[in-house]
């Protein structure tokens, strides 16, 4: 008797959604928060809709924290027989358990971060976004996902940023370390911008193989993310989608956040600086002058000479 092993195949979408109240379309309209979340839930719906087995999470942030708004581990699963929250809302308008306590705990959590900017202690509202935190948090989520799955599972993890800030410089190391650990685990991070050309972040589209869209119209959001974002990457080969965009592969400097083509790379830590410092502002590592170095390198040659 020979016993085969069928493989099962689950998709793990991870959103990191920026919250940030400094975002120029929730300035100007501050209601469009709500249309922006309602739309990454329902991605997040139908992404659960496509195989029963699918698992989803999103990632709150702003500048003062990153935080999961919603984990597949709270996921409400009521046995026969069993009442509760879930159950009144099943009875109430017919919506799926899961999907009414995704809605619910998006609209609980989300709370979290309006206290944070509205109390005192939060003094950097002009801050970035913590967008690099949030997918630091994904990915270690992605990883114990991948140490829990049951046996004969294949954990197919893939994330997506949705943000309308500008900017990244600061967090530039923060994001390097993201997008080539995310490609060593084959896990491809996907961009929707809502405002900004992101050259930062379409860096790491393109090293984990993901795509960058930035949406001409707020109002087709929801269009945009079931036509872009909803199919698989090996389903999106055989659809028709925006062409990539050039990548500009430039690194902000450390010091002014200037994208720059020449620079100074600190040794220790890999720093870049757009001018000479004899001390490395992230790490303190002394340097010695460029002067000296090269009369050294003079006497050496005369030396040589004699």
């Amino acid at each position: 008797m020979h016993l085969i092993f069928t493989e099962v195949e689950t998709s793990l979408l991870v959103i990191a959604v920026d919250l940030h109240s400094r975002q120029r379309y929730l300035r100007e309209h501050p209601s469009q928060l709500m249309h922006v979340l309602d739309s990454v839930v329902t991605l997040a719906n139908m992404h659960l809709m496509l195989k029963t087995k699918n698992k989803v999470a999103i990632v709150g942030c702003n500048a003062a924290r990153s935080d999961f708004i919603f984990c597949d581990t709270d996921a409400i699963q009521p046995q026969p027989g069993q009442s509760g929250q879930s159950g009144l809302a099943r009875q109430s308008d017919g919506q799926y358990e899961l999907f009414a306590h995704l809605e619910t705990s998006v609209k609980q959590n989300i709370k979290k971060f309006s206290v944070d900017e509205n109390s005192s202690f939060f003094d950097d509202k002009d801050g970035e976004s913590l967008i690099a935190g949030a997918l630091t948090m994904a990915l270690c989520y992605i990883n114990r996902m991948n140490r829990e799955k049951a046996t004969g599972e294949k954990l197919n993890s893939r994330l997506l940023i949705v943000t309308g800030c500008s900017g990244g410089a600061s967090q530039h190391m923060a994001y390097m370390n993201v997008f080539f650990t995310a490609q060593k685990l084959n896990i491809v991070l996907d961009v929707c911008s809502l405002d900004y050309e992101l050259g930062l972040l379409q860096q790491g589209c393109d090293i984990t193989g993901g795509l960058f869209l930035k949406i001409p119209q707020l109002q087709g959001l929801l269009q945009y993310l079931l036509w872009v974002f909803l199919p698989e990457p090996p389903i999106r080969k055989k659809l028709v989608l925006p062409p990539p965009a050039k990548v500009d592969y430039r690194a902000a400097c450390f010091c002014h956040r200037n994208l720059i083509d020449i620079g100074f790379v600190c040794s220790i830590c890999l720093s870049i600086f757009c001018k000479f410092s004899p001390i490395c502002t992230t790490c303190n590592t002394v340097f010695k002058p460029p002067g000296s170095l090269l009369s050294k390198k003079k006497k050496k040659a005369n030396k040589n000479v004699c």
